[in-house]
């Protein structure tokens, strides 16, 4: 998101505060609003920053009708409702999301205490509920009762300014759920992707998958180790379906890291892939900066694009840029890029009147790196997605039960099982891998666990309880039996064929799943806009309802922290969800939701 320089906020002084407001503010106590223990893991201090240094400050408010969206969301979502299919409008979910007057009132009284003229902000959400001002770090400082410090990433070499502590005035703590940027470290240029490569180099005399030898089950039989579009379209069965409504459908990949996706590597994959579709294009568009270029293709972009094309072609495509950090000088006082992953694409998207009834993401981070705080207001922005009728994929991530070793960072240096955010949002449907076509079964690294923010909502109680019980006790201590539980579904998550710079590549994770998924799910919502029925939306009531529609998969674990992780087994399972995808068994299940 570009911001006219009109807006920038002068720093006003302090003094041009109200005799009424400064005694507001005045000598009031400061209550912790989060911190950790230590500097989280990969991150080193490294020096203070200027205090002129200006920050872009988002302020996430807290909603007046915050229940009301939930609840909202759940019933357009449930098959079984008689709101069943009617998302809400923007308009619907802006009026949900407003703040109530009084945060509205308190919010810009105490800024104004501070020198900051609120009419002057640099953005405001359409539902009144985020606001961006610009402030000083000194300012930041006083504000927020902390101190701040440049921290730098050891692998990635990003920059930021960050604190390991904020507070804000008593009062505020029922207005403010969020300020950013403040101990959240992750950086779009720090996320995990949920791809690796597997073969840097392959031989491509398999793009004729379609002439070769056939399984039992009529797949190719080099998709036991090559996945292409005819693989996937075999084993999913959707190769009869032809989109009808690409006037009206459309498909969303939201990209980060500084990937490109590129259109002369996605011609090449479609002319050796799915030939039908060559000549078939996306739109780039670029979020807070975000660029496109073509001269540097990314694998993670490339891998989401050629299939969420390939899986759902003819139906229109967008691949959504988030820009990265920029780079870091700390004597700068030209406000920064202070680069939030998630709330910069979600602001962006939410403020749209139009937005893919699909989208689809393959990053991540450890739920434990996340604030609460942010991670709830991450997921809340993700559930406006879903009323207004939205599919949401996230991968579940490629470590198993978790990486490393799963140590906790709240100063007790606990081993535990280390779930994936935002895939363990509540509100959003995970995505796991699996591998080999007779059978197909978990793949070991495909993530899967137990939310230990959120807990099991009630589309799926019923399924982890069931699970839990059967693991009579094993792993307990290292997981949380009341927790969100993922992944939701699964897909194909290895050997997938991949072009790069002209080149093919074996590329395997989650983020492969996660837009094979997205592409079938597009399907689906184009067969429902052809029955003059509304888009999906957030799937996961109707899914749980209907475990028949997936193939269930019976085998495999996904290890991690030392252990053999969980196992896949029949029913719902933390390594695959409900299976994978038959196509022509949802479409009958989602022809008969109204």
């Amino acid at each position: 998101m570009r911001w006219s320089s009109a807006f920038v906020l002068a720093a006003s002084p302090l003094c041009l505060a109200s005799p009424f407001v400064s005694k507001r503010w005045d000598d009031v106590e400061l209550l912790t609003k989060h911190s950790w223990n230590e500097v989280p893991r990969g991150w080193f201090y490294k020096a203070a920053p200027s205090p002129d240094h200006v920050l872009d400050m988002r302020i996430g408010l807290k909603k007046a009708n915050a229940a009301a969206l939930i609840s909202s969301l759940y019933e357009v979502s449930d098959p079984r409702h008689e709101r069943y299919g009617k998302h809400l409008s923007k308009q619907d979910v802006d009026a949900l999301v407003a703040p109530h007057t009084d945060t509205v009132d308190a919010v810009e009284s105490w800024l104004r205490f501070h020198g900051i003229e609120p009419s002057n902000a640099l953005f405001r959400s359409s539902g009144g509920n985020w606001l961006t001002v610009t402030v000083t770090v000194a300012q930041a400082e006083r504000m927020l009762g902390t101190t701040y410090g440049i921290y730098e990433h050891s692998e990635s070499d990003a920059s930021v300014i960050r604190t390991l502590s904020y507070a804000l005035p008593a009062e505020l703590h029922d207005h403010i759920d969020v300020m950013a940027p403040t101990t959240y470290f992750s950086t779009t240029r720090t996320f995990r992707a949920t791809s690796f490569v597997e073969e840097d180099t392959v031989d491509d005399s398999d793009r004729k998958v379609s002439d070769q030898a056939l399984t039992a089950a009529g797949i190719p039989s080099s998709c036991n180790t090559a996945i292409t579009i005819d693989c996937l379209q075999a084993l999913y069965n959707t190769a009869d379906y032809t989109p009808t409504q690409t006037d009206v459908n459309k498909l969303g990949v939201a990209g980060y890291l500084d990937e490109y996706a590129n259109r002369n590597d996605l011609q090449t994959f479609l002319k050796q892939y799915r030939p039908d579709a060559a000549g078939a294009e996306y739109d780039t568009v670029s979020v807070q900066d975000g660029g496109d270029d073509q001269s540097d293709p990314g694998i993670e972009a490339n891998l989401d694009i050629q299939y969420t094309v390939g899986m759902s072609y003819p139906t229109p495509n967008i691949y959504y840029s988030t820009g990265g950090s920029p780079p870091f000088n700390p004597d700068t006082q030209t406000p920064t890029n202070t680069n939030e992953p998630y709330l910069d694409w979600l602001n962006y998207i939410l403020a749209q009147d139009e937005i893919p009834q699909t989208i689809t993401t393959s990053y991540g981070d450890d739920e434990q790196t996340v604030p609460l705080e942010y991670a709830d207001s991450v997921c809340a922005l993700l559930a406006e997605l879903g009323a207004r009728g939205t599919t949401v994929f996230f991968s579940s991530g490629d470590f198993g039960v978790g990486g490393g070793d799963c140590q906790t960072n709240d100063g007790k240096n606990q081993t535990l099982f280390q779930p994936a955010f935002p895939a363990s949002c509540p509100y959003v449907t995970a995505v796991g891998g699996t591998t080999g076509v007779e059978p197909e079964q978990a793949v070991d690294f495909s993530g899967g666990g137990f939310s230990n923010y959120f807990g099991v909502p009630s589309y799926q109680s019923q399924v982890v309880s069931d699970y839990v019980k059967g693991l009579d006790g094993q792993f307990e201590g290292l997981y949380n039996t009341s927790g969100r539980a993922y992944p939701d579904l699964a897909a194909q998550g290895s050997g997938f064929r991949v072009v790069v710079g002209g080149r093919v590549r074996s590329v395997g994770g989650t983020s492969a799943s996660s837009p094979t998924v997205a592409g079938i799910f597009a399907l689906l919502n184009d067969y429902r806009l052809s029955k003059n029925l509304t888009s999906l939306g957030f799937i996961n009531p109707l899914i749980y309802a209907n475990p028949d529609g997936f193939n269930d998969i019976t085998n495999g674990t996904n290890p991690g922290c030392g252990t053999e992780g969980f196992a896949s087994k029949e029913g719902w399972d933390p390594v695959t969800g409900l299976g994978t995808p038959d196509f022509k068994k949802l479409q009958s299940i989602v022809a008969s939701a109204e």
